[in-house]
């Protein structure tokens, strides 16, 4: 049973996923690690999609007399012998605790707290290939900015990977552009984690027990309620008491830093979704941007946007949605305003209409490798509503689908949504 004093064992980290906001969460989640050895295991494993490379002769690690630099290698090895990653977060140093490991099932091996970083689109895949190789007890946290549109509905990520791998995972989202991040500057994020009541570890009140009552204290359900609102279908495992508790402290101490402040909330389902509809606003901004409409254009989408994410909000998941979390947290407004200020999403939209090719050609030519969020999630947003014959009701949503897909000159910014 719990006790309250010191724990007996402590959680092992591994962050699924290694571009460069998994890099960057995973050079804070190291830093933490090491800092809370009473808490964490200090070694945090990074799983990296292996390649071979060839380090450019314009990074700063880059060393004519070494076989590193002149010959191809392993991103892990250059990785785990530099301490950089230097195709996805070049420059930035990583914490010698990091460790790169090119095998999912190894990495992930014991580990109690599973932060998932990687593109919404490989997250079914890697799914399939965890089943069966996590502890039954392990706990989640979704840094993936999208949902998961299926013929039956939609859903969040942090659900989709709990359902998918009988666990509890929680979400973090925010203002929170990788380089910035990894480069120490201020910024604020938001994570939701509503700790499963099996988890709880508040002792026993020592006030004196009742003699005789004919009121029933008995707690006849530890089921977990998803973001509509009803039991899960997950059917969780405990954590053992011998861990330190799961609980909005120990997740704050693992990811909280002077320079990324966190806030902890219970409302999975708005963050989720700030970090999700942000990205089809901020494609939307760049369409403006691109066209020379100004500033002001660019603000009057933002506002509709974010009027349309509220409403997306309340209409889907209205039972545990609360809207304050859009304007109130750093994964609502704030995300939204950087992510149309300096994202990746707006810039490749911006770019697009510079040299009139589709938004799906710049990412091919410019990301090196790595997936623009927004496009993808236009799409599967706009399936969902025009099934159920809603595409009206959110017009910024559904032009954004429109010239994603096929670039058009539209006459004026109001036809993005009027």
């Amino acid at each position: 049973m719990a006790t309250l004093g010191p724990s007996s064992k402590r959680h092992k980290i591994t962050v699924v996923g290694s571009g460069n906001w998994g890099s960057a969460i995973s050079k804070i989640v190291a830093d933490n690690a090491k800092a809370h050895p009473e808490l964490f295991e200090p070694e945090v494993h990074m799983w990296v999609y292996e390649e071979t490379i060839n380090l450019a002769k314009t990074s700063k690690r880059y060393d004519a007399s070494s076989p590193l630099s002149t010959e191809p290698q392993k991103l892990t090895v250059l990785i785990n012998t530099l301490h950089e990653n230097v195709k996805y977060l070049p420059d930035i140093p990583l914490p010698t605790n990091v460790i790169a490991n090119p095998s999912l099932k190894d990495a992930v091996h014991n580990s109690t707290i599973l932060v998932f970083n990687l593109p919404h689109q490989f997250i079914g895949g890697i799914c399939n290939q965890l089943k069966g190789n996590i502890l039954p007890y392990a706990r989640g946290v979704s840094c993936i900015k999208g949902v998961d549109v299926s013929d039956s509905g939609i859903s969040l990520f942090s659900e989709s990977i709990g359902e998918k791998l009988g666990i509890y995972c929680g979400a973090l989202s925010g203002a929170n552009i990788a380089n910035e991040v990894a480069q120490e500057k201020y910024s604020e994020t938001t994570i939701a984690y509503d700790p499963p009541a099996m988890d709880s570890r508040n002792p026993t009140p020592k006030t004196q027990s009742p003699m005789s009552s004919a009121v029933d204290l008995t707690i006849t359900s530890l089921d977990h309620k998803d973001s509509s609102g009803m039991a899960s279908k997950v059917k969780l495992k405990p954590l053992p008491a011998d861990y330190p508790p799961l609980d909005h402290a120990v997740l704050k101490t693992l990811f909280h830093r002077t320079y990324f402040q966190v806030r902890m909330v219970s409302d999975v389902a708005g963050v989720s979704l700030g970090g999700a509809l942000k990205n089809i606003v901020a494609l939307a901004a760049g369409f403006v941007s691109g066209r020379g409409w100004g500033d002001n254009a660019k603000a009057a989408i933002m506002r509709v946007g974010l009027l349309e994410m509220v409403q997306f909000g309340k209409q889907f998941f209205g039972n545990t949605v609360h809207p304050q979390t859009f304007t109130e947290e750093s994964c609502g407004v704030a995300d939204l305003i950087t992510s149309c200020s300096g994202g990746r999403n707006y810039r490749c939209a911006k770019l697009a209409v510079e040299k009139g090719v589709t938004v799906d050609e710049i990412e091919a030519t410019e990301l090196d490798g790595q997936k623009l969020q927004g496009t993808s999630t236009a799409i599967d947003v706009y399936g969902f509503l025009s099934k159920r014959g809603l595409e009206r009701e959110y017009p910024l949503f559904t032009a954004v689908y429109r010239e994603s897909a096929s670039p058009v000159r539209l006459r004026g910014c109001y036809q993005l949504w009027g």
